[in-house]
């Protein structure tokens, strides 16, 4: 398994209304909001339940981040956020968002990670979703003279048969060939919102069976809490990121997707922080907060953000999951490196092989997100960089074994 970066977010928005500087436009509104509803680390702090200390370092890495790289991912959205329009108006839209894209890619504005949704395969919208792939794709190429923007993919949603995942891939390998891209150059993530993503007509996991029908071009899988829920019947008003029915779904997701290279992402919370009201935009700043760390306690490491004042939530949600729990994490895995992977006690919690690889991925994932920096690992956990992104504590202890006293 590989430990590429993998982004914490996924912010999408109309295609039809992206710019080449969205990125930068939504990190200037995030910020605003932060600096206004949150403007100290004790503000923060109240809002959110951290302690004092945590608040402190939290509001900096958050403060600092919206700053520096508010969005790491956005998707151009030709499904749900932009709706069924006239064919000539998704045409155009499709061709002047793959030039603001162009212009985004040859100005440095653009996300680290970037795509568009497109709508489903079913067989009312199969041709309109294909018609704009192929023009986004053309006028893309047309524009940045045959090359792809890094990170690129195109997300398929509301999937009810695997062929409709081959049939993009399908797609995709037209235009790589007539364009003379690399097999595999375009890439897709799969939306998991409808029952028969999560198990086919025969009642098997279907997952397993939709990667296959990707040959290779897979790399997330996104749950999308409210057409799943809905699809099973469940009322608006108990339509929400922890029922237990999502917790369900995302189970088999992880389960179906373990020890693969297919990314897991959540779904958003639809309780938006907006308009003027201080306490209106706190609560559904806790809400998105208390959401994004009922993910991360269960694996999902990557959700969906609505608005630009969520991105304050989401940074400060991941970093205090990581920091609470690293100087406990800390000290157990560099008493774990050190003895060589003998089981070793630490205060009252009995470490193992396994838990020396969840410790392990623990500092992966933090890493990852920001919450720790490159040069604090070696302090934190008694590791080198190659080591930590080895991502193997099998390798980590026996490259220390074969190591002189």
């Amino acid at each position: 398994m590989t430990h590429r970066r993998q982004p914490i977010h996924v912010v999408y928005g109309g295609a039809h209304l992206f710019k080449a500087d969205t990125a930068a436009r939504l990190g200037v509104t995030a910020l605003r909001v932060f600096k206004e509803h949150a403007p100290d680390p004790d503000a923060l702090g109240a809002v959110l339940g951290l302690t004092p200390a945590s608040a402190v370092r939290v509001h900096a890495q958050v403060m600092e981040k919206l700053q520096r790289e508010p969005v790491e991912d956005f998707r151009l959205d030709f499904e749900d956020g932009y709706g069924n329009r006239p064919d000539a108006e998704e045409d155009g839209h499709a061709e002047s968002a793959a030039v603001e894209v162009a212009t985004g890619a040859a100005n440095g504005t653009l996300p680290a990670f970037l795509g568009i949704r497109i709508k489903n395969l079913g067989d009312e919208l199969r041709e309109r979703a294909l018609r704009t792939t192929h023009l986004f794709l053309e006028r893309l190429l047309k524009e940045t003279g045959g090359q792809v923007p890094p990170n690129f993919v195109v997300t398929l949603p509301k999937i009810t048969q695997s062929g409709q995942v081959g049939i993009l891939a399908d797609a995709f390998t037209k235009i790589e060939d007539a364009h003379r891209l690399a097999p595999g150059t375009l890439r897709m993530e799969l939306m998991v919102e409808t029952p028969q993503s999560i198990f086919d007509e025969r009642g098997a996991v279907a997952l397993p069976g939709l990667v296959t029908e990707g040959r290779g071009r897979i790399i997330a899988a996104h749950f999308g809490t409210y057409d799943y829920t809905a699809s099973l019947g469940i009322t608006a008003s108990h339509q929400h990121m922890r029922h237990p029915a999502c917790d369900f779904a995302r189970s088999v997701m992880q389960v179906a997707l373990a020890g693969t290279d297919v990314w897991l992402s959540d779904g958003a919370t639809n309780v938006l922080p907006v308009g003027t009201d201080r306490a209106a935009i706190h609560r559904a700043w806790r809400l998105h907060y208390d959401d994004i760390r009922h993910s991360l306690a269960n694996a999902f490491y990557q959700g969906w953000d609505l608005h630009p004042a969520q991105l304050v939530t989401r940074y400060a949600a991941v970093y205090a999951f990581f920091l609470e729990s690293l100087d406990a994490a800390s000290e157990r895995l560099r008493n774990f490196i050190a003895k060589a992977a003998q089981a070793t006690l630490v205060g009252e919690v009995f470490d193992d092989a396994a838990t020396g690889q969840g410790l392990l991925n623990f500092f992966l994932r933090a890493l990852n997100c920001g919450a720790v920096r490159e040069d604090e690992i070696g302090a934190l956990t008694g590791l080198t960089l190659e080591e930590l992104r080895s991502g193997s504590f099998v390798k980590i202890v026996k490259g220390r074994r074969g190591s002189p006293a």
